[in-house]
């Protein structure tokens, strides 16, 4: 058997906000194909993680590594870097005067210098997989918030990054949105996609984690197989979080 090729290895990342300490010498490997769902309350620390890796914030100190390489931003092309990692915020923030199709194309020509016709036959092929092939030409303030969060992850496909980073893609929706989100999800997971997920999704987590992470006060408190960590976690403070949540 060949090892799993490593495509995130954290170590001993910390990052504060000023006098906030919010990450504390936090470690974190994801192999690739792993699905990876981030829980915990909020203000512990999850969607800062995500976006340090992704470079939206800066480190302290620590060490990040995407598929082997060290990024150091005084030496990396961050730009390059966020090409292999593809990000879903909890806001779409798709462009409301590009249709649905210009949205997807957008940065595949502009960044990755794509032919147009090209790009176009790949961003059409994108919207039919998250089911969206008929909106391609229809502007985002005619869809729903289900809608442009799915354009928002085809739009992070048509760069064929090698990692998805999705930061709570469903918190903004309405609860009978939440589902076609996270079925798009979950077909992206069956295809071998590697994906770090915060999410205050339990069922999503239990289903579609290859792990799932608690995060607590900055720090990772439990690494777990969805199985043992909900059915029975070994600390206290997971047993707590979980039981508050469960009750809501």
């Amino acid at each position: 058997m060949t090892e799993a090729k490593e495509m995130i290895k954290v170590e001993k990342l910390n990052k504060s906000f000023g006098d906030l300490h919010v990450l504390k010498d936090v470690d974190l490997t994801v192999f690739e194909s792993d699905v990876v769902c981030l829980i915990g309350a909020s203000g512990s620390g999850k969607s800062t993680l995500l976006r340090c890796l992704n470079f939206l914030e800066k480190k302290d100190n620590g060490t990040i590594m995407i598929e082997n390489e060290e990024v150091d931003l005084s030496r990396n092309d961050v730009n390059k870097i966020r090409e292999r990692v593809g990000m879903v915020f909890q806001h779409f923030n798709l462009f409301p005067h590009k249709t649905v199709l210009e949205n997807v194309i957008e940065a595949p020509i502009h960044v990755k210098k794509m032919g147009k016709r090209e790009a176009t036959e790949e961003g059409k092929a994108l919207l039919e997989k998250v089911g969206l092939a008929d909106k391609a030409n229809v502007y985002p303030s005619k869809l729903s918030g289900g809608q442009k969060q799915r354009v928002a992850i085809a739009r992070a496909l048509a760069m064929k990054p090698d990692i998805m980073l999705f930061d709570e893609p469903t918190s903004a929706l309405d609860p009978e949105l939440v589902g076609e989100v996270l079925t798009t999800m979950k077909e992206l997971a069956k295809e071998g996609m590697t994906m770090v997920v915060v999410t205050h999704e339990m069922g999503f987590a239990r289903e579609v984690a290859d792990w799932v992470v608690y995060m607590n006060d900055g720090k990772i408190i439990e690494v777990g197989h969805p199985d043992e960590l909900f059915d029975q976690p070994k600390e206290a403070r997971t047993k707590e979080f979980l039981q508050t949540t469960m009750l809501k």
